[in-house]
């Protein structure tokens, strides 16, 4: 689930499609990468509440799960973020 959660979280960063599956026109700006990020954060949410549901029966959450969750999936995606925005690249 983690490594899972990884690649989710780097996939807005590394690749000029939207989800990584349809292509655009013009390169992805800053805010379409972070509603992606975002996006992926609810996929990522939804696939553990199925493998959480499947397991057995689903613990009640509060806020502070969800912000703990939430900060841990910014951090997976620092890698991608630094190679796509402060990593120079030679062309």
């Amino acid at each position: 689930m983690i490594v899972f959660a990884l690649f989710a979280a780097n996939l807005p960063f590394f690749t000029q499609r939207l989800f990584g599956v349809v292509r655009l026109r013009a390169p992805k700006p800053l805010a379409l990468r972070l509603a992606e990020l975002v996006a992926m954060y609810f996929v990522v949410g939804g696939l553990g509440l199925l493998l959480e549901r499947h397991a057995g029966q689903i613990a009640p959450q509060r806020w502070e799960f969800y912000a703990i969750t939430g900060t841990l999936f910014i951090t997976l995606a620092f890698p991608g973020f630094i190679w796509r925005f402060l990593w120079k690249h030679r062309k």
